[in-house]
């Protein structure tokens, strides 16, 4: 049995796919080990969204490459988006990489590690599919308190930032009650919260099922009893998905809303496809229904050509709606993207780091100010592990706030209750209640 070590980078797609490699790499009599150097073969399945992880791909194939001049048999490969978007980059690389599979190809890779052990030569599968969505493959979750699950395949939004839809394709949906099957699958197992995956969920579509009518199916699975789903996207949000996230008791509280930008010439040249005005209209839309909705979101600073007065705009927004977190970046050039065709990377990098501070700091007042707001509440937290301080557990609440409280003999995917006496930016300290 040859031994693989997988390591994985980025965003949580890569993580399910991970699980999906090992099921087929497992049901082909392959092992595998939490060391590289214990492994006849080492796959990274890698991300090509953030300019950080692109550069610690590369870092890490010529760290691994001298693993060679020990085991002249170690094979490497590169999976997933940077294999697809830089394939000829790492084609050119004549030393580290045997194997080189986008996110489609992951069926074939038994047989291409044989040819590649047969051959002696390198192996590279990088077809993007109109219809794979391994709705066949049971993934090989690690036990956890969450499970991810991928709903959908691939991307139909073209954001002139973004790279998705040239490394994964084009969208797909898998037939809900196969998810359905998955879902009672990990019930079995222990599971208790479910994240439901996509790179733009809420535009699933499977025959007469949208994304609404899947979580009312998979909420009717016994012994689930959180449903999550990220990212979905502010122009396909209709009222039938919010109604569902308001009424549905295992349908968690919190959505995650991608602003990106709060100019409008900005959302045009990002392709978001919708105006600031909209956006805050569908938040109010969002919070009328859902009273207690927990809302966080993405930003890019930086985007070609953004001025002073458009960032300032990104930080109205922020003001206005006041998002309990955000995940914040400054923008980096794409190979590939419509926006690396088209625009120049012309905002300079110290600027593009002033704003950026200047945001986080923002928003970082912002989320302690919300936070506050949760003092003297009572939460029902999942127990999700150990704290930094060996006498404390942290789990999330319903709307996937960061909860801290003593352990006091508390076990994980346990739900206790925490009242909220202490709070930070970013988290819930409280004691244990009946």
């Amino acid at each position: 049995m040859n031994k693989v070590y997988i390591e994985t980078y980025g965003c949580q797609m890569n993580v399910y796919d991970t699980e999906i490699v090992k099921s087929i790499l497992q049901k082909n009599n392959y092992s595998f080990t939490d060391k590289p150097e214990d492994a006849e073969i080492i796959f990274l399945n890698t991300c090509s969204v953030r300019e950080n992880a692109h550069q610690k791909v590369h870092q890490r194939i010529n760290v691994l490459k001298q693993l060679r001049r020990q085991k002249k048999d170690l094979l490497m490969g590169v999976l997933g988006c940077m294999a697809q978007n830089l394939r000829q980059e790492l084609l050119e690389d004549k030393v580290g990489v045997d194997i080189i599979a986008g996110p489609d190809s992951y069926k074939k890779l038994p047989q291409i590690i044989s040819n590649v052990y047969n051959t002696g030569e390198k192996e590279f599968e990088l077809t993007l599919s109109e219809f794979e969505t391994y709705s066949d493959v049971f993934p090989t979750h690690e036990a956890s308190v969450n499970a991810w699950i991928a709903v959908m395949r691939g991307c139909d939004n073209f954001c002139t930032f973004c790279v998705v839809p040239y490394t994964r394709g084009r969208e797909r949906s898998r037939d809900p009650q196969n998810i359905v099957e998955e879902v009672k699958q990990l019930a079995d197992s222990g599971f208790k919260q479910i994240t439901l995956l996509g790179q733009n969920v809420n535009s699933y579509q499977f025959k007469k099922y949208d994304f609404a009518d899947l979580i009312e199916k998979v909420s009717e699975v016994n012994s689930i009893e959180r449903i999550r789903f990220t990212s979905p996207h502010p122009k396909d949000f209709p009222a039938k998905l919010i109604d569902v996230v308001a009424n549905n008791e295992k349908a968690c509280k919190h959505i995650h809303l991608p602003l990106q930008a709060g100019n409008d010439r900005i959302l045009e040249m990002m392709n978001r496809t919708y105006t600031q005005k909209e956006f805050l209209d569908l938040v109010d839309v969002m919070r009328d229904k859902i009273p207690k909705l927990v809302l966080t979101t993405d930003i890019i600073v930086g985007f070609p050509t953004e001025t002073d007065e458009d960032y300032k705009d990104t930080l109205k927004v922020i003001e206005n709606v006041e998002f309990d977190s955000a995940f914040m970046f400054k923008y980096s050039e794409r190979k590939n993207t419509i926006a690396q065709r088209k625009f120049k990377d012309d905002v300079p990098e110290d600027v593009k780091t002033f704003r950026m501070v200047q945001l986080v700091e923002k928003q970082r007042n912002i989320g302690y100010k919300k936070n506050q707001q949760h003092l003297g509440e009572t939460f029902s937290v999942l127990i999700e592990g150990q704290a930094k301080k060996p006498t404390q557990m942290m789990g999330r609440n319903d709307g996937n706030k960061i909860v801290v409280f003593p352990e006091n003999g508390k076990k994980v995917s346990e739900f206790v209750n925490v009242k909220i006496n202490e709070v930070t930016p970013n988290t819930l300290i409280g004691d244990l209640v009946k």
